[in-house]
């Protein structure tokens, strides 16, 4: 992702993707995430990985949002769910490697990875792992990707 994506910055999609969902592209990891509207506003305040309670919580939310995504055949709402739980995943794994989730030192060098430098941080990643790893192994997930692409390239 981009800075401005992953802080959040830059304008929004003008799309709403669940009216026009051939406007939706897949991207790369977790690209879109704070743009793709309406998911956006629907999945966001569901996500949180401050500790493995959290992460559940979170998760199991997002989950259950993908379900009903996957009910009414949204494959872009799939597709941010899917997203978001891999961010979770990444977002609590950077803390849980690097102290205060700071990949980069001040001079701009990376840091060494840590084993485990926040143990709830590294609980909170692994909660979303299993989430995720649901949705991408979902046959319906990986069938509705597959007519998706189909129809948008």
């Amino acid at each position: 992702m981009t800075g401005d994506s992953e802080t959040g910055d830059g304008p929004e999609y003008d799309v709403d993707f669940r009216a026009d969902p051939d406007a939706y592209e897949i991207g790369r990891g977790e690209e879109g995430v704070f743009k793709v509207e309406p998911y956006k506003s629907e999945l966001l305040p569901l996500w949180s990985y401050r500790d493995e309670a959290a992460a559940e919580e979170a998760a199991e939310a997002i989950y259950e949002r993908y379900e009903r995504y996957r009910e009414n055949d949204e494959f872009p709402g799939m597709d941010m769910a899917r997203k978001y739980l891999q961010m979770g995943y990444t977002r609590a794994m950077r803390y849980a490697k690097y102290p205060g989730g700071r990949k980069y030192g001040d001079d701009g060098v990376e840091r060494d990875p840590q084993e485990w430098a926040n143990a709830d941080k590294r609980a909170a990643a692994l909660v979303f792992e299993e989430y995720w790893k649901r949705v991408r192994e979902d046959d319906t997930y990986q069938r509705a990707k597959a007519r998706h692409r189909e129809r948008t390239d």
